[in-house]
């Protein structure tokens, strides 16, 4: 049988190694999709990097690298070693995309966009042996289709307690820093809910009863949504998601998710400062309004997770530092936080650039632990160093006792706030290395 090997790479740390971890909570989805559109006659074998070694030594026919943030500088080093092996490497995925002509230098083969449109074709271009060296195929009419993710190849790796599902890609939101703002230009594409019911079955029926929904912004189509909610009822999962902070504002459709099974929602905040989100082209955010949205999703029993960027136009040492009693007063149990970085193809690095600010142009240097930007009101060395202070001031054993013990959400779910002061911890571990924390 002819072979795939299909690698989501692990980031490095300061030391230059493959981040590692014991257990993979976030599973990615794409390997497994990719894997159920593979032709039956092929063998294929999935590795996740951050609980497993890569097989250079592999005898695959085909390599299938994907590229997810700061870890593109992993996923480029590991096409160059297999290509050095005479392997045939394809590259695809969030950050390959956006920055196409830079990615194609590194791979025999660019897929730019969604794989599962082009995926047959590239299998059987490469089967005759008439693999081109970059497939784009747009979504087209709101809608898209994939089969049912293979995870049988992944039931004996060491994951959590819970698979991903996804409804919807894109995002009717266009912040300037973000990727998915890139690829789909503020469109949200849907798949029909029967398949995406089919999917849910399938995790439960593999004894799962937990489901992270991958949508970028679940909130994006409020019919479609609700359809949703009537199968996750139906079906009896919990699940978690990310959405728009304005979701806060309605009660009834809140009612409905906590009802549905919904137990957490991740918000991107990114900032306290209005003026930083007007720049990130994110005005319709109000930071005014967080602590009051967080309160009412919370008060359906809604849990809330955040993740913020450092380093906006309106952003000050001082705000930075009053970002730590915004979480802290707020009791957030699992706060992410990035240094805002200008990744090569969104619109906020041709900003920087045009303005002349970009103090670092080696992109393969950018791994999110220091500023590579002039920010406005202070300098990068500032930013990076008030950064880590922030991370190191909310990851302390009282703080972390504080934002997921002494609350009252706690008396109701021990066992889910336990487990985020693990998580916590966790963090603690990496922030001491200067390992910015991520979702695996």
């Amino acid at each position: 049988m002819k072979k795939l090997l299909l690698i989501q790479p692990s980031p490095y740390d300061r030391q230059g190694n493959p981040i590692k971890k014991k257990k993979l909570y976030f599973v990615g989805l794409s390997l497994p999709l990719l894997a159920a559109m593979t032709p039956p006659d092929w063998e294929v074998e999935l590795i996740f990097e951050i609980i497993e070694d890569i097989p250079f030594h592999a005898d695959a026919d085909l390599i299938g690298i994907s590229t997810m943030g700061h870890g593109v500088i992993r996923s480029i080093d590991i096409a160059k070693e297999f290509r050095r092996r005479g392997k045939t490497v394809i590259m695809g995925g969030y950050m390959a995309s956006i920055m196409p002509q830079e990615s194609m230098k590194h791979c025999d083969c660019l897929v730019e966009g969604d794989a599962e449109l082009v995926w047959r074709n590239l299998i059987e271009d490469f089967e005759t042996g008439k693999l081109k060296a970059h497939y784009r195929e747009p979504l087209k009419d709101g809608w898209f289709s994939t089969p049912k993710p293979r995870f049988d190849l992944i039931m004996g790796k060491s994951i959590g307690d819970f698979l991903p599902v996804q409804a919807g890609r894109g995002c009717p939101n266009t912040c300037s820093f973000c990727s998915v703002a890139c690829l789909y230009k503020g469109s949200y594409v849907k798949k029909p809910v029967q398949e995406v019911k089919r999917d849910l079955q399938q995790v439960k029926d593999l004894g799962f009863r937990k489901v992270l929904l991958l949508d970028d912004n679940i909130f994006s189509d409020r019919e479609y949504l609700r359809e949703l909610l009537g199968i996750l009822r139906e079906l009896k999962l919990n699940w978690m998601s990310q959405c728009d902070i304005r979701i806060g504002r309605e009660d009834e459709l809140l009612r409905d998710l906590a009802d549905s099974g919904c137990t957490t929602l991740s918000f991107g905040l990114e900032s306290i400062s209005r003026e930083s989100l007007v720049a990130m082209n994110k005005g319709w955010a109000r930071p005014d309004e967080y602590t009051e949205l967080i309160k009412n999703i919370k008060s359906h029993g809604i849990d809330v997770s955040t993740e913020m960027v450092l380093g906006g136009e309106g952003d000050t040492l001082e705000s930075i530092r009053r970002t730590k009693d915004f979480i802290e007063d707020n009791r957030i149990s699992v706060p992410r936080f990035y240094i805002l970085t200008p990744f090569p193809g969104t619109s906020f690095f041709k900003e920087m650039e045009d303005a002349g600010r970009l103090e670092n142009k080696d992109i393969y240097s950018y791994d999110g632990t220091a500023a590579v930007h002039t920010p406005a009101n202070m300098t990068s060395r500032e930013l990076t160093d008030s950064y880590w202070e922030l991370y190191e001031s909310l990851f302390t054993l009282k703080s972390i006792f504080r934002r997921n013990i002494m609350k009252k959400e706690f008396v109701k779910q021990p066992l889910r706030y336990l487990f985020y002061g693990m998580v916590n911890l966790y963090y603690r571990h990496q922030i001491r290395h200067r390992i910015t924390p991520n979702i695996f």
